[in-house]
């Protein structure tokens, strides 16, 4: 048996938002070999798997989950005392038997009274059967280098994928009604069909694709709540999502809307895959990807459909989507208005330069003292043949260490930092037109939470990357750079 890694149950409280039925069960069970030992029961929610339940086996290897119990129908797990093997089952029938045998639990099971887990069993039984002779003919495949063999192969597989699709056709049609035909009729991927049509001029994969990723979500029962207590429910939204889409904030934000919006005909399902969505790319280390957490929080949190989210977590997520979303790639990077070492106010978006280089830093940190001569190096090297500047912003307000390391280092760009006498008659200063509170407010505005922070700028001041390490500016001015050459051909 595959290994498996259970998790804790822990409660989660956007998860059980709706109280399930509690209802009498007599569920028997029998395991040769088994004896004097705990078994556990496990159930899955999206992606993962929790314990539900434990039960003593006896000398006989036999055990019971009796009474009345809290199991939402879905799939559920047996987990031997070793907690890698297991097999699974359905529960959604009160009451039925199990008997197999802990050197092959699969094969030899035997079931009475639950026509759900015969339907199961019969299909996974002959799907197996499938893969059992589809495999000596994969691995013939992968050693012989003879065309004409591979082609006699290739349709040998041809056709077991053939019996393969007729037997899920007609079985699931045969079994209709049943929640284990749902399961097996939401797994099957599109079949593209031989005869699809390739408008001129169109690339034929291209079309393929489309086709595939337009139908990916059509034999999902949106309706039925009883699919998050599956793996599957979780595999489709996990593939369409990170797989068939582009990994772009457009395409993710478009992609997400469509399946989100079929999932609102079931709130279980609607709650997950918001959940999910949301807490992926909030926790996203890939530059950008903060675009689809603020359109997440914009559209579902901050309009009121995030019914499972109490009202302190609810101000927590608008807050950051609030903090984050003037920092988003490709908006205007909001102002800052300071005065240099030399008490002259430097404007951000005046400054005249192909790229600036926003720096935020902080003489004390240990990271900026590496960090700053490497940028220094860099200035220094590419600012005149590339049309380069630094802003750099001081976020310490003790201007003596700050002035010093300038000076030791002999900084060349714009050194800027508001001072405690300026924050202390902010209001003066900005009546006089000097600053702004936005300028004032820069630790705020930008999130800065640690140093050094970097972002790189456009002509116009429109943010083209961010939180990148000065090691790294290099290489992405070198990129952008090279996107330019490419796009004026």
């Amino acid at each position: 048996m595959k290994k498996i890694i259970l998790l804790l149950a822990v409660s989660f409280v956007w998860i059980n938002t709706n109280a399930q039925e509690t209802k009498n069960y007599n569920l028997k069970f029998k395991i040769d070999g088994l004896s004097d030992t705990i078994i556990y029961l496990a159930n899955y929610y999206g992606g993962k798997q929790y314990y539900k339940d434990t039960a003593d086996v006896d000398a006989n290897g036999r055990f019971a989950f009796v009474g009345e119990k809290e199991y939402p129908e879905g799939i559920y797990m047996l987990v031997l005392p070793d907690r890698k093997s297991y097999f699974e089952l359905i529960i959604a029938e009160t009451e039925f038997t199990m008997e197999s045998s802990k050197s092959d639990l699969v094969n030899s099971m035997k079931i009475t009274g639950s026509k759900e887990n015969k339907v199961f069993y019969d299909y996974m039984n002959q799907i197996a059967s499938k893969q059992k002779e589809a495999r000596p003919i994969k691995e013939e495949m992968g050693t012989t280098d003879d065309e004409a063999r591979l082609a006699v192969l290739k349709k040998k597989l041809e056709g077991i994928d053939k019996d393969v699709k007729k037997f899920q056709s007609e079985f699931i049609e045969a079994n209709k009604g049943t929640f284990a035909a749902k399961v097996f009729s939401t797994t099957p991927d599109p079949i593209i069909p031989d005869n699809l049509e390739i408008p001129e001029g169109e690339n034929e994969d291209r079309v393929k694709y489309k086709y595939f990723k337009s139908h990916y979500l059509d034999n999902i029962d949106f309706s039925d709540g009883r699919l998050i207590r599956t793996p599957i429910y979780h595999n489709k939204l996990d593939y369409y999502i990170k797989k068939l889409t582009p990994q772009i904030p457009d395409s993710i934000n478009a992609a997400a809307d469509r399946f989100i919006g079929k999932a609102k005909a079931n709130d279980e399902l609607f709650k997950y895959a918001v959940h999910y969505v949301t807490n992926k790319y909030e926790k996203s280390k890939i530059m950008g990807m903060d675009a689809v957490f603020v359109h997440m929080a914009e559209e579902y949190y901050m309009k009121g459909e995030a019914f499972w989210v109490d009202s302190t977590n609810l101000a927590k997520i608008t807050e950051r989507a609030k903090t984050l979303s003037p920092l988003l790639l490709g908006k205007v990077a909001p102002n800052i208005i300071l005065p240099d070492t030399n008490g002259v106010w430097q404007n951000l978006h005046k400054v005249d330069a192909k790229y600036t280089i926003l720096y935020f830093w902080d003489s004390g940190c240990g990271h900026c003292k590496k960090a700053t001569p490497k940028l220094k190096k860099y200035y220094e090297e590419n600012a005149k043949s590339i049309g380069l500047e630094v802003f750099a912003v001081g976020t310490e307000l003790e201007l003596k260490e700050w002035k010093g390391f300038i000076k030791e280092h002999k900084l060349p760009w714009m050194n800027i930092s508001d001072t405690p006498e300026i924050n202390k008659n902010a209001w003066n200063y900005i009546n006089k037109g000097l600053t702004t509170l936005e300028s004032l407010n820069f630790r705020d505005i930008y999130d800065i939470y640690s140093t050094p922070v970097v972002l790189v700028l456009d002509k116009d001041k429109k943010i083209l990357g961010k939180r990148i390490g000065v090691e790294q500016i290099e290489e992405f001015i070198s990129d952008m750079e090279k996107r330019e050459k490419e796009s004026n051909k």
